[in-house]
C-alpha cells in the first residue's frame, strides 16, 4: 500500500500493454476521422463550436479539423501537432500526414502484438523512411532552368493541391491567380504581400487576382475621389486632440471663456500637426487610428486624401507594398520614406466600395479577391487557396516536383518491400509494415472515391514493376490511369516532409509504455 501513495490522489497511471493500447487506439482513431478528407474526391467536415454563435465552419484541410478538436488522449495530441507543423511549415499534406502516422500506428499494433520490442520496430521504421526518400529522390524531376515548363509544373501542383478542396471546380482558375500570386513573388516565401480578401456575393468563378494593393475602407466626405502619382504618408498616430477630451481631462476655469481658450489652443496644437503632414509633400495620408472631422477638413483643404482607422495588417502591408515606412512622428520630413504609386482610386466590388492602389512601386505585392455564396465558402476556400499559395512558394524555392495521385507512394513502397527482402532479422518485419502503411494513402484515396481499391492497388503494384511508369489512382475514370500525361504533380517538399513526420510521429507514440495523468487541481486547496 505505501508504494501506491507516491502520485497523489486522483491522478491515474496506466502501465506498459495498457498505455500502448490508449495511445495507438486514440492516434488510429484520429487517422480515421481525417481520413475521409483524403483525395480529390474526399468529403467535408462540418464544425462547430460551442461558444456563442455557434459557428460553423466547413473545412477539408486536416490542420483545420485538428487544431478545432479537443482532445483528451495524449497520442492523439502528437497527431494534431504534426498537422500544425506541416501546415506552418509547407502548408499542404496536413491529412496526408496524420492518415500516414495513424497507418503506421496500425502497422506497429500488429507487431508489438507479435511479440516484437518496439526498439526492433521503430529501427526497421528509421530505415525504411531513409529508403523510401531516397526512392523519391531518385525520381524527382527539376524544370527550374525552363521557365515554360516550370510555370505548366506550378500549375500542375497548384491544380493538384485544389483539386481535394472546395475549389476543385474551378481549378484551372484559382491555379492560375495562385501561381500568378506567387511568381510576383520572385522568390521570397512571405506570403504577407499576397492580400486576399473575401466579399460575399457572385461565384467563385468572379474572384480575380488584382495588380496592386486594395484596402478594404471607404474614401472620406469631399476629399478626391482619384489620385494619379500619389506620394503616401503612412502614420500611426493620433489624429483626434482638437477638443478637450470630456473624460481625462480636468480643468478649473474661472468662466466658460477659458474653456473655448483651452480648446482654440488644441485647435491650434492639431492645425500644427496637419501642417507639419502637409509639409512632407503628399497627397495622400494614412493613418491607423482614428482621425477627426476638424483634421479631416483640413486635410480636404488641401486636396489630400486622408484614410483613417486603416487596420494594422493592412497598414504593414501597404507601407510594404508602396515602399514606405510607417511614421509616427512628423518633425523632419526628409527622414520619413513616402510610398508611392501611379494611381488611387476608388473601385465598387459587390455593394462595397474600397480603395485601389494601382502600379506600386514594389512589384512583389497583388490582392487576390474573393467572390463566393457565403462566408463558410469564402473561408474555405481562403483556407484552400492558402494551402496553394505555401505550396507554391515553396516550390519556388525548392523546385523539385513529383507526380501525384498515389504514385509516390507505390515507388516508395515498392523500393522498401526491397530493402526488406534484403534485411535480415526481425527489422525485415517492421520494414515490411512500414511500406504496407505507406500503401494506405492511395488505397484510401480509391476507397473515398468509391472505387475498388484492393483491385486498383494490385494493378498499381503490377504497373510499378516495370520500368519507368507514371502509374497512379486517376480518380475521375476510376481506374489506374497515366499521372503524366493526366499532369497531376506535388511538390517534393510536400512529400518528404510529410514521409518524415509521420516516421517521427509515429516512432515517438511507438516509444510510450506509461501514461500518467496528474490530479486535477481543486477549488478549495487553493484557500
Amino acid at each position: 500500500m505505501a508504494i501506491e501513495k507516491i502520485l497523489k490522489d486522483e491522478a491515474s497511471e496506466e502501465k506498459g500493454e495498457r498505455a500502448r493500447m490508449a495511445s495507438f487506439v486514440g492516434a488510429m482513431a484520429i487517422a480515421d476521422l481525417v481520413k475521409t478528407t483524403l483525395g480529390p474526391k474526399g468529403m467535408d467536415k462540418i464544425l462547430q463550436s460551442t461558444g456563442r454563435g455557434r459557428e460553423v465552419t466547413v473545412t477539408n484541410d486536416g490542420a483545420t479539423i485538428l487544431k478545432s478538436l479537443h482532445i483528451d488522449n495524449p497520442a492523439a495530441k502528437v497527431l494534431v501537432d504534426i498537422s500544425k507543423v506541416q501546415d506552418d511549415e509547407v502548408g499542404d499534406g496536413t491529412t496526408s500526414v496524420v492518415v500516414l502516422a495513424g497507418e503506421l500506428l496500425r502497422e506497429a499494433e500488429k507487431l508489438v502484438a507479435a511479440k516484437i520490442h518496439p526498439m526492433t520496430i521503430i529501427s526497421g521504421f528509421r530505415m525504411a523512411a531513409e529508403c523510401a526518400r531516397n526512392a523519391l529522390l531518385q525520381k524527382v524531376v527539376d524544370n527550374k532552368a525552363d521557365t515554360e515548363k516550370f510555370r505548366s509544373d506550378l500549375m500542375n501542383i497548384a491544380m493538384t493541391t485544389l483539386s481535394s478542396k472546395i475549389l476543385s471546380q474551378d481549378k484551372e482558375h484559382f491555379a492560375n491567380l495562385a501561381v500568378d500570386a506567387v511568381m510576383r513573388l520572385k522568390g521570397s516565401t512571405n506570403l504577407e504581400a499576397i492580400q486576399i480578401i473575401k466579399k460575399p456575393g457572385g461565384s467563385l468563378k468572379d474572384s480575380f487576382l488584382d495588380e496592386g494593393f486594395i484596402l478594404d475602407k471607404k474614401i472620406g466626405i469631399g476629399q478626391p475621389k482619384r489620385i494619379e502619382n500619389a506620394n503616401i504618408l503612412v502614420a500611426n498616430t493620433a489624429m483626434d486632440t482638437d477638443k478637450v477630451k470630456i473624460y481625462g481631462a480636468r480643468v478649473r476655469v474661472d468662466s466658460m471663456a477659458r474653456v473655448a481658450e483651452i480648446e482654440g489652443a488644441e485647435k491650434e496644437k492639431m492645425r500644427e500637426k496637419v501642417q507639419k503632414i502637409i509639409a512632407h509633400g503628399i497627397n495622400c495620408f494614412v493613418n491607423r487610428q482614428l482621425i477627426y472631422n476638424f483634421p479631416e477638413e483640413l486635410f480636404a483643404d488641401a486636396g489630400i486624401l486622408a484614410i483613417e482607422h486603416a487596420d494594422f495588417d493592412g497598414i504593414e502591408r501597404l507601407a510594404l507594398v508602396t515602399g514606405g515606412e510607417i511614421a509616427s512622428t512628423f518633425d523632419n520630413p526628409e527622414s520619413v520614406k513616402l510610398g508611392h504609386c501611379k494611381l488611387i482610386e476608388e473601385i465598387m466590388i459587390g455593394e462595397d466600395k474600397l480603395i485601389h492602389f494601382s502600379g506600386v512601386a514594389m512589384g512583389q505585392a497583388c490582392t487576390i479577391v474573393l467572390r463566393g455564396a457565403s462566408h463558410h465558402v469564402l473561408d474555405e476556400a481562403e483556407r484552400s487557396l492558402h494551402d496553394a499559395l505555401c505550396v507554391l512558394s515553396q516550390t519556388v524555392n525548392d523546385s523539385r516536383v513529383l507526380l501525384g495521385g498515389g504514385w509516390p507512394e507505390m515507388v516508395m513502397a515498392k523500393e522498401v518491400d526491397e530493402l526488406a527482402r534484403r534485411t535480415p532479422g526481425k527489422k525485415s518485419l517492421a520494414i515490411e509494415a512500414f511500406s504496407r502503411a505507406l500503401l494506405a494513402i492511395p488505397t484510401i484515396i480509391a476507397d473515398n472515391a468509391g472505387l475498388d481499391s484492393a483491385e486498383l492497388i494490385s494493378q498499381l503494384r503490377a504497373e510499378h514493376h516495370k520500368e519507368a511508369c507514371n502509374a497512379g489512382i486517376d480518380v475521375i475514370s476510376g481506374s489506374v490511369g497515366d499521372m503524366a500525361q493526366l499532369g497531376i504533380s506535388e511538390s517534393f517538399k510536400v512529400k518528404q516532409a510529410v514521409l518524415l513526420s509521420a516516421t517521427e510521429a509515429a516512432e515517438m507514440i511507438l516509444r510510450v509504455d506509461e501514461i500518467i495523468t496528474c490530479a486535477p487541481r481543486r477549488r478549495e486547496d487553493r484557500m
